[in-house]
């Protein structure tokens, strides 16, 4: 419906006769809420169980939709209609003979059963965090990696890392999938592989905790305020940028080459010389 009305607004002679009134009111926050908040709420509910490893109540959170739902119609329809009527917007009050006075009133009350609503879902999340029902590690059996661990999932992630064999990596995972052995615990490393065979090729050590990227975004955020009232200070905050990149690039990038695996009178090889693909 968001996108309905903006099509409307887009023809000229109905935009001139409802610009700046509360059908833009409407409008925009049909898109917003419509769009936006209405997915937040559901990425909460599919999320929740990994962050907390319990599940959201599904009865309370039929309540939530439906209230929120009605709410939301509730609220925002009528000023479709009371901006048709000429209700202008960023006026905080109106005069008590142009009739507008019942479709504010039923907005009114749609944002009291929104405000509801969020009550339901708040206390939903309270109760779930304690009470919640225990979710296991994949509850919705999604496809995605984040689901290849426990949930809530342990400080390291993964023991061993996932082998994507697919756009679904979990949904196309075998029996025989291979995993990623021998990659070193100490250190943040990845094991790189061949674009065409996935033959394993080096381990990729990524970067660790550091303080540089906090000190580039001051140096961004200091840049792009300071441009607002002096065009030098972009010159002056590329070249405060520059140091800082300086810094928080150099380090050895080389590839380190795999080693193969050894082992000495049974004993198993350090991880931390070795990395390897396995089924």
């Amino acid at each position: 419906m968001g996108g309905l009305t903006g099509v409307m607004v887009a023809s000229v002679p109905f935009d001139t006769q409802v610009h700046d009134t509360y059908f833009v009111v409407a409008h925009f926050h049909y898109v917003l809420v419509g769009g936006a908040v209405f997915p937040l709420f559901g990425a909460v509910y599919y999320w929740f169980p990994k962050w907390t490893g319990r599940r959201l109540s599904e009865a309370a959170g039929r309540w939530h939709f439906w209230l929120f739902l009605i709410g939301f119609n509730l609220t925002f329809f009528p000023m479709h209609l009371l901006g048709l009527h000429g209700m202008p917007r960023r006026v905080y009050t109106y005069a008590e003979g142009t009739g507008w006075g019942g479709l504010n009133l039923l907005a009114t009350a749609g944002a009291g059963v929104m405000a509801i609503a969020v009550l339901v879902f708040l206390g939903n999340v309270i109760r779930s965090l304690r009470h919640g029902v225990p979710a296991g590690d994949d509850p919705w059996g999604g496809p995605t990696l984040e689901w290849a661990t426990s949930s809530p999932p342990p400080a390291y992630n993964f023991a061993r890392l996932p082998t994507v064999e697919g756009r679904e990596a979990l949904w196309s995972r075998t029996p025989d999938t291979p995993e990623v052995i021998g990659v070193g615990l100490k250190k943040r490393e990845l094991l790189s592989t061949a674009v065409l065979t996935a033959e394993p090729e080096h381990r990729h050590e990524t970067m660790g905790d550091s303080i540089w990227p906090l000190c580039l975004a001051v140096v961004t955020g200091a840049t792009l305020v300071g441009v607002l009232f002096h065009p030098a200070a972009l010159p002056i905050g590329l070249a405060l940028a520059f140091p800082v990149l300086f810094a928080w690039f150099w380090r050895d990038n080389e590839p380190k080459a795999l080693r193969p695996h050894r082992t000495n009178d049974g004993d198993e090889a350090d991880q931390s010389d070795q990395a390897d693909v396995s089924p």
